[in-house]
């Protein structure tokens, strides 16, 4: 078996290797027929000069055809020229990487030389990490991308390892995940292999020329004339080139069949989970500090803390805590936390437009301080947001309630302004909206005491039992007072009114609260705004950056020499190239600020603390344990306009809503 399983391997990587080559020659072929198109008008104007010169083509005819064709030629020799330079000269787009020397990984080095050498290939030049589970080969032979290596081996590839592979898989894992990998640059050294691609790159890089920032309106017009001379060559080379790469995958994964074969199966499904812990990091705990301008300097540690949740949570692994005993992957590195804090800020940067460099408003925070640093605050600047827009919309408080609003805000100011009446959608006042809270907070008092008489007291309650109903009466009643004091006039109007709301029902485009519709609205202007300042302030940052590199690069380049290696290679296009999350609408908008007040009212007067949860990201902590019921409740109150369960919730869990909070 041994014998057939090795032949099949020898004959599955002679396939792809060949299959490789022949599209190589094929995308060549393509390139060969645009030159020969290119050159043929010449050849014709060469012909008719011989035929003049020779006497065989005279007269006015051919004279006019002879300059006619000569004119031709030398247009179309020199697009083609200037098509060949901008292709030469284009600079190919760059995985943005955190560049890893040897001096700093010696060890991992070894391991990639000798998975190298067992593989029979030449080994990558150079080794490089990316914020994304994910590793490949990258071509870095243009000159513009040399500038920025660090070790030899021209012509070699540079891998590319993904950053949570290295903290979450144990060394035999990366070992075997890694090989098909590397057996890449076997293929990726043959002559017309390489050749291929560097004419793929090239004509992928003048594509993008003509969206260049530096071009005059006339270099920017000749730009595009070539950018669609190389689309229409793209196109053509199109099914070649991705048959080229499976031939070269193909012949890479059948050569690494001789090496860790039995780990990487079980590998494999540690990359599947690396991914979606890394994917639930990033949207749930790293983008609500990137908002913030705080960016966690340790994200490949919490994968890791993220996946042990993960993994406790749901038992994915019987031998969790065994393989956990082994050796990590970030052991081959020599300082594992200056690494993982710049793919961190590489991490920021790419996936929510960050700047290049910490500062003032774009500090490094640590997992120890995020409930302080990210999540309170954040909580405090979405409340005082809310309040904002609440004051803008002239909802602020009567006067009778002057002296609470000059102590400060509070959640029954916002209860009150989405709170809708359930016959007819009209909002509640704030008077009757704090009676109830009044007696929610007695009744919440009378339990609390008959708790702590004991079981056996008359009046005690478990907390199970506790339900939004027990306060129904005293909700109902405050709302017969409020309607007791209309008039019959306006008991006819509250009729009218619920006919509305079953045309209303029967329509959904028509808002159900449309009180909530209104703040979410002027909640999404006021973020946009915020937002459209912020990316301001991202763009001229990073076009300052790219100016400073691009003059380190020209001196480089005048004075042959390397220019000033940079730990992280910036990314070439607007920045966030890779956006986490569509925009949130308006209801969903308000749903987190509506959460942030109440998390804020908990914290300041019913003993709550900010926590973090490792898949969910900022939670709110009751007791040492986290509210998970929150929600529900807070949409009741923003889509239907009904605040009985987050009352109950609120009574429940000792909150004040009447109680002032501190916001930022």
């Amino acid at each position: 078996m041994n014998g057939v399983s090795g032949t099949g391997s020898v004959v599955g990587e002679e396939w792809g290797a060949r299959a490789a080559r022949s599209r190589a020659l094929a995308v060549l072929r393509v390139r060969g027929r645009a030159l020969g198109l290119a050159v043929l008008p010449a050849a014709v104007a060469v012909v008719l000069h011989a035929g003049g010169l020779t006497g065989h083509f005279t007269g006015a005819a051919w004279d006019a055809a002879r300059w006619v064709v000569t004119v031709l030629a030398v247009v179309v020799l020199l697009a083609a020229a200037a098509v060949a330079l901008v292709v030469a000269r284009a600079r190919p787009a760059a995985t943005p990487t955190v560049a890893l020397a040897e001096t700093a990984a010696p060890d991992l080095y070894r391991l990639v030389r000798d998975l190298a050498d067992r593989l029979g290939v030449p080994p990558p030049a150079a080794i490089a990490l990316t914020p994304d589970c994910d590793s490949w080969l990258e071509d870095r032979t243009h000159r513009a991308h040399r500038l920025h290596r660090t070790t030899g081996g021209d012509g070699a590839p540079v891998l590319v390892i993904g950053s949570p592979f290295l903290w979450w898989m144990r060394v035999g894992e990366l070992r075997a995940v890694l090989a098909p990998v590397v057996a890449g640059t076997g293929p990726a050294a043959h002559p017309d292999i390489a050749a291929a691609r560097r004419f793929i790159r090239g004509l992928d890089a003048a594509v993008a020329v003509p969206g260049d920032s530096g071009l005059d309106p006339l270099r920017r017009l000749g730009a595009r004339g070539v950018g669609q001379v190389a689309r229409v060559l793209l196109r053509a080379c199109r099914e070649h080139a991705a048959e080229m790469e499976r031939g070269v995958a193909a012949a890479g994964s059948e050569r690494a069949q001789a090496v860790d074969y039995g780990v990487r199966i079980v590998a494999q499904e540690q990359v599947g989970l690396a991914y979606a812990g890394w994917d639930r990091l990033l949207t749930r705990v790293a983008l609500p500090a990137w908002r913030m301008g705080r960016w966690p300097s340790q994200l490949d540690a919490g994968v890791v803390s993220a996946l042990t949740e993960l993994s406790r949570r749901d038992r994915l692994a019987e031998g969790f805590s065994s393989r956990l005993g082994e050796r990590p992957a970030c052991d081959l590195l020599e300082e594992p936390g200056a690494v993982d804090e710049a793919t961190s800020l590489l991490a920021a940067r790419l996936f929510h437009g960050g700047p290049a460099e910490p500062g003032p408003d774009w500090a490094p925070v640590e997992w120890s301080q995020y409930p302080e640093e990210v999540v309170d605050r954040k909580w405090r600047t979405d409340a005082a947001r809310l309040h904002q827009v609440l004051d803008g919309l002239g909802m602020a408080s009567t006067s009778g309630d002057r002296a609470a609003d000059a102590a400060g805000p509070t959640l029954t100011e916002v209860m009150a302004h989405l709170t809708t009446t359930p016959t007819t959608g009209r909002a509640v006042g704030p008077k009757a909206t704090a009676e109830r809270d009044a007696d929610a907070a007695a009744d919440a008092a009378r339990e609390v005491e008959a708790r702590e008489d004991g079981p056996d007291h008359p009046g005690a309650h478990r907390p199970d039992s506790y339900d939004a109903d027990d306060h129904a009466p005293d909700a109902e009643h405050a709302e017969h007072a409020e309607h007791a004091e209309h008039n019959d006039a306006d008991h006819i109007g509250d009729h009218d009114h619920i006919g509305d709301h079953e045309h209303i029902d029967e329509d959904d485009d028509e808002p159900a609260n449309p009180a909530a519709e209104a703040l979410a609205g002027a909640l999404s202007a006021l973020l946009a705004r915020e937002e459209a300042a912020r990316e301001a302030r991202v763009a001229a940052e990073t076009a300052r950056t790219a100016e400073k590199s691009r003059k380190s690069a020209r001196r480089a380049d005048k004075d042959r020499q390397a220019a000033p290696h940079a730990a992280v290679s910036g990314p070439d296009g607007p920045l966030p190239l890779f956006p986490l999350q569509p925009p949130r609408t308006g209801r969903d908008l308000l749903a987190d600020h509506v959460t942030a007040m109440v998390c804020c009212a908990a914290v300041d007067t019913a003993e709550a603390t900010p926590g973090l949860d490792w898949l969910d990201g900022p939670a709110l902590l009751v007791g040492g344990e986290r509210a998970k019921d929150l929600g529900p409740r807070v949409l009741a109150l923003v889509e239907d306009g009904d605040p009985e369960p987050l009352r109950a919730w609120l009574a429940l869990t000792g909150v004040r809503p009447e109680k002032p909070v501190r916001l930022v």
